[in-house]
């Protein structure tokens, strides 16, 4: 099991999402981006901002989304 945080995966705080795989991290953080969303909390609302224009070029989010998981595989299990 390994830990990531909001911050981390390109969000606004510190919550912590745990996982065996980056992918189940991955969904964890989705979800809380989603409940930020429907909140309105204005710090995601802008890091949601900032992942849609990096979506725009598909190298750069492919690139991102790489280092995430090396980010996410050097990371120590717990």
């Amino acid at each position: 099991m390994k830990t990531m945080t909001c911050r981390q995966l390109g969000g606004a705080c510190d919550q912590t999402f745990q996982g065996n795989t980056f992918e189940e991290v991955a969904e964890l953080s989705k979800k809380h981006g989603m409940e930020m969303f429907a909140k309105g909390d204005e710090a995601h609302l802008a890091a949601m901002r900032e992942m849609k224009e990096l979506m725009n070029d598909p190298n750069s989010m492919k690139e991102w989304m790489e280092a995430k998981k090396l980010q996410f595989e050097t990371l120590p299990a717990e």
